[in-house]
């Protein structure tokens, strides 16, 4: 049975694609910081639930040695976990912009890092949550946004580092989506694209054919001014 790991599985965009990945007969391994709620997300997966700390060096070593002890290999990394901290460049506060880059941008690394040679032998699919942030200006969320361009980047150079071996990685870059962490938008949910909308873009990339790859895929929220948000 194939296996996937998703960071950030406990809510939002992550349990969305942890879901579709249950449904498609994956074996899962579920990470989040709090373990309460990575616990209650797994019991309903049936999936292995690992609390760490993505901007912690040593958790994500151990995220993916736990998983490849459990279920012997990795076909799919999920990189879902992170955290949007609002302010201007002028009122930001030094442990705020460390936090959002060691969580989204050198956590993705050091877990991906970690996972290669399991998605090398699988010839897997690396999952990149980035960010419309990371495509166009977004006033205050610029640390954000920086780190999802960043993303974005990461994620063509795996295409171009990993092309021989059959690994493929996607930046997947919505607007707007009804999370938790969207909630300060002041947008109706019924606005907000779907978490189980991202998930479908997910799935159609798994059923693609070994030589098809889609390197990033922007997701706008329909009614939203040039596709921001």
């Amino acid at each position: 049975m194939p296996s996937a790991l998703v960071t950030g599985g406990s809510s939002g965009i992550g349990l969305a694609i942890a879901r579709m990945l249950r449904e498609e007969g994956y074996d899962l391994t579920v990470v989040s910081r709090t373990a309460e709620k990575i616990e209650a997300a797994a019991a309903e997966l049936g999936a292995h639930p690992i609390a760490a700390d993505l901007g912690a060096e040593q958790d994500c070593v151990r995220v993916i040695a736990e998983h490849k002890e459990r279920f012997g290999g990795l076909d799919v990394l999920v990189n879902s976990a992170g955290i949007g901290i609002g302010g201007t460049v002028e009122s930001l506060q030094t442990k705020h912009i460390d936090l959002q880059l060691n969580i989204n941008l050198r956590g993705l690394l050091l877990v991906t890092r970690e996972a290669i040679p399991l998605l090398r032998a699988s010839r897997g699919w690396v999952i990149n949550l980035a960010s419309i942030a990371g495509t166009t200006p977004t006033p205050g969320l610029t640390v954000y946004g920086a780190t999802k361009a960043a993303v974005i980047a990461v994620t063509r150079s795996q295409n171009a580092e990993l092309d021989g071996d059959g690994v493929r990685a996607i930046a997947l870059c919505p607007g707007f989506v009804d999370t938790p962490m969207a909630q300060w938008s002041g947008l109706a949910a019924d606005e907000m694209i779907k978490p189980e909308d991202c998930a479908e873009v997910v799935r159609m990339c798994l059923r693609l054919s070994p030589q098809a790859r889609i390197p990033q895929v922007i997701v706008e929220r329909v009614g939203s001014a040039e596709g921001v948000g």
